[in-house]
């Protein structure tokens, strides 16, 4: 606090404001207000009782000294003035004790009414109109509610309720004449198509496990239904079919991300462990997704055979903008022992514009129980992609994809290519429109027609 000699020498305070000659009569007669070092009075702040305190010392200690020396008439006016000022702050402490009292109220309804104290509601609605090669326009949706509850503050138990139209669109059709060896849920590998085709009308539990932090730098996460999506693979550009791009190609790394384990979900666990809150982060997971059936001999089932995968991850980041992941997955899918590595770059090159990329090469080997034969492949999967932002409309953003899924000599006569671009923009927080456009040639590995689409998403977020 500074000594203030004259209210001129505020500048905050101007001869217009309403406590002007209250003030100058203060300062410059009685010399009993101060200012801040930054010459400012700031008359709307709150006083603290020590302020006050010192403040009314030094009232009194002046008024003794006037008294002293006679100069009574001198503070009549003045006791007027103090007056006229405590009245108008009794209006403003009445106002605002009126309006505490309300919100009193209004903090003990919300209370009564609240969905939990300890979990949080959240919902998305997608909602996405199609129309492409050699199969009418249709309309596919899908609706998950987030049950989202901490007991501890630093815990997460994450339920999530999906349901959908069942809805399929022209990628899915071609496939599905492939025996859907490269579909979105595939039976070799992802191979693209909207990811929210085939989710069934029935509400069901996509989601459920529970993440907390036995020490500060490592998180478990333990459930019966978990999506290895989730823990790896992650990259900021290519990982959300509600925000980027719709192709479940896009979203994954097909031979690091098994689909017939994703798509269901599993039971298992999942550790990410960043040492030191170092650039590495170490993460690990294992998911079976017929854990719940009770294991027989030469069939699928138990918490630790087939359809099951475990992986492992290193990301390193080497800036905010540059960051790298080292993988490997080991899985048995209906038979089949697959082996695979990859890797996956994202790089932020500025403010609009990144780059992302994807790699993987691995091995199938073992009699396929669903298409009753025999497997000896050596994939390779590749993806690269950028996105720009704010293109006419701010926070829009585009993207721009191209990729194969499955590219092997040994499965069928021709190799699947996947192309998307997309453009998203966002009619409020709440509300976003991406019309998009997917192509895919040779479906299935076969030499066929290419398959042209056209999508609108409209995504409602609550």
């Amino acid at each position: 606090m500074a000594r203030v000699r004259s209210v001129t020498e505020l500048d905050d305070i101007r001869p217009t404001d309403w406590a002007y000659q209250a003030l100058q009569t203060l300062i410059e007669r009685y010399d009993v207000l101060t200012g801040y070092p930054d010459a400012k009075f700031r008359g709307s702040q709150p006083l603290t009782r020590n302020e006050f305190a010192a403040v009314l010392n030094q009232v009194f200690t002046r008024l003794e000294e006037v008294f002293a020396t006679g100069e009574i008439a001198k503070i009549r006016e003045d006791f007027s003035t103090l007056r006229r000022l405590q009245e108008s702050y009794g209006g403003i402490s009445r106002n605002l004790y009126a309006r505490l009292n309300t919100l009193d109220q209004r903090l003990g309804n919300r209370e009564a009414q609240q969905f939990s104290t300890t979990t949080k509601l959240s919902g998305q609605t997608i909602h996405l109109f199609t129309d492409g090669s050699r199969a009418p326009m249709t309309s596919v949706t899908r609706i998950r509610l987030d049950l989202r509850t901490s007991f501890a503050g630093n815990d997460l138990l994450l339920t999530q309720l999906e349901a959908g139209n069942d809805g399929g669109d022209a990628i899915s059709r071609a496939q599905s004449r492939r025996l859907n060896l490269l579909g979105t849920d595939g039976l070799l590998a992802d191979g693209g198509g909207l990811d929210y085709v085939g989710v069934g009308r029935a509400v069901q539990v996509s989601k459920l496990h529970y993440t907390f932090q036995p020490v500060a730098d490592l998180q478990l996460t333990l459930g019966p239904r978990l999506n290895p999506r989730d823990f790896i693979d992650y990259n900021r550009f290519a990982n959300s079919s509600d925000k980027n791009f719709s192709s479940s190609f896009f979203m994954n790394n097909p031979l690091i991300v098994q689909s017939q384990v994703d798509c269901p979900g599993g039971a298992g666990a999942a550790i990410t462990w960043n040492p030191g809150n170092s650039a590495l982060t170490i993460k690990a997971l294992y998911a079976a997704a017929d854990a719940e059936n009770p294991q027989e001999s030469n069939s699928k089932g138990g918490l630790f055979s087939d359809r099951y995968q475990g992986s492992l991850e290193l990301e390193y980041a080497f800036s905010k903008d540059l960051v790298s992941r080292l993988q490997f997955t080991r899985a048995e899918i209906n038979g089949v022992d697959i082996y695979a590595s990859g890797i996956n770059v994202e790089w932020t090159w500025n403010k609009q514009l990144a780059i992302f990329g994807r790699y993987g090469i691995g091995s199938y080997r073992g009699f396929n129980s669903i298409l009753g034969q025999d497997l000896d492949l050596t994939p390779q999967s590749w993806a690269i992609g950028t996105i720009v932002r704010n293109i006419v409309i701010p926070d829009s953003s585009a993207g721009l994809a191209i990729g194969q899924p499955f590219v092997t000599g040994d499965l069928g006569n021709a190799t699947q290519t996947n192309f998307e671009g997309f453009y998203s923009f966002l009619i409020n927080e709440n509300i976003g429109i991406t019309p998009g456009l997917l192509i895919v040639t040779n479906p299935g590995n076969q030499r066929a027609s290419t398959i042209w689409e056209f999508y609108i998403r409209i995504m409602f977020a609550f």
